[in-house]
């Protein structure tokens, strides 16, 4: 029989797995199982890496155009509302879990990154979108709407979540506009990450360290806990999107999924990265985020708004066709 947790803790569940590449439908039977599987185990919440559904693009840092697999993943992304969002919603609902899911977006044959946090009524209480594509992903992926900052959600059983995709973790304003909304369970999405080449020339930013590195500066600055959430991907996957010769994701592997604490500390054990599985943690949302925040508050008595501030340009509901009213004498 499983003991109740006390009313401040939080169970969470950090996925590291394979999606069903370019296949919509799949994917989704697949997030439901995983959903299914972490409530079953007590989770309160889970989450998903960048991209999720129907994988990353992994074939852009090997050609930059490829239009077949291109058609094929703008078929295969996921449109919100529909029915397949519906079905995720309506799983989370079920297995009263909250659920941060990171999707290939599809409006109207043009895609974006995108997040949704969904609480554990199937309500989706924030959907955004990436404020940049990185590098190769603009190829497919276009830039963020307004919805950008739409970062941070409060959720029933989870406390307070916010999320950014990749390499947003690199945006210093963009994160600080998530820190001053006070998170206390950060979601940081990520696609399959690989160990540094050390005598290469790859970026180390981009490797599997160098995103960990960011994970715990997160916590630290936010002194929130970080759900480093990273996908795996297989030899099916690399055969299909012909990427053994690309840059990165040429080999089976990337899954480096972790849980950090408010200071920063690393408190899940790691998974291989070549192996898919679930990380669970019994978080505090009260003393560990108070100590970190007694010692250095970016956004309360470890700052001077008075010397420096943040300024955010809220342009909701951007129109691509946009009437002006007619003025009297016209």
């Amino acid at each position: 029989m499983q003991v109740p947790l006390p009313a401040t803790t939080v169970r969470v569940a950090v996925t590291q797995a394979e999606p069903v590449w370019l296949d919509l439908d799949a994917t989704v039977a697949k997030t439901c199982a995983l959903i299914a599987e972490a409530a079953q185990n007590g989770a309160q919440l889970i989450s998903f890496p960048e991209c999720w559904i129907p994988g990353y693009p992994a074939w852009i840092w090997t050609r930059p155009v490829d239009m077949t697999l291109t058609t094929q993943y703008i078929q295969n992304s996921l449109t919100v509302p529909s029915p397949q969002m519906r079905t995720i919603q309506d799983c989370a609902a079920q297995n009263q879990i909250a659920v941060v899911l990171g999707f290939s977006e599809h409006i109207h044959h043009s895609l974006y990154i995108a997040q949704a946090i969904i609480d554990s009524d199937g309500t989706i209480l924030a959907h955004r979108k990436k404020l940049k594509p990185t590098h190769m992903e603009r190829t497919i992926f276009g830039d963020s709407w307004g919805d950008c900052l739409d970062s941070v959600a409060d959720t029933t059983a989870a406390g307070r979540v916010g999320a950014l995709s990749c390499w947003e973790h690199l945006q210093p304003l963009l994160k600080y506009h998530a820190y001053a909304q006070r998170e206390q369970i950060h979601v940081a999405a990520w696609p399959p990450l690989f160990e540094a080449d050390e005598g290469g020339d790859a970026l180390f930013s981009m490797s599997k360290e160098g995103t960990i590195a960011l994970a715990r500066t997160y916590a630290i600055e936010s002194q929130s806990y970080v759900l480093h959430t990273t996908a795996v991907i297989g030899p099916t996957a690399i055969e299909k999107m012909q990427t053994s010769t690309g840059a990165i994701m040429n080999t089976p592997g990337g899954g480096s999924s972790a849980i950090f604490g408010p200071d920063g500390r690393m408190l899940s054990t790691p998974i291989p990265s070549t192996e898919e599985g679930m990380l669970y943690a019994d978080l505090d949302l009260q003393g560990p985020i108070q100590k970190a925040r007694a010692f250095v508050d970016v956004c309360g008595h470890y700052s001077r708004p008075d010397l420096l501030w943040l300024g955010v340009e809220r342009r909701e509901g951007r129109q691509h066709v946009r009437e002006r009213a007619k003025q009297r004498g016209e």
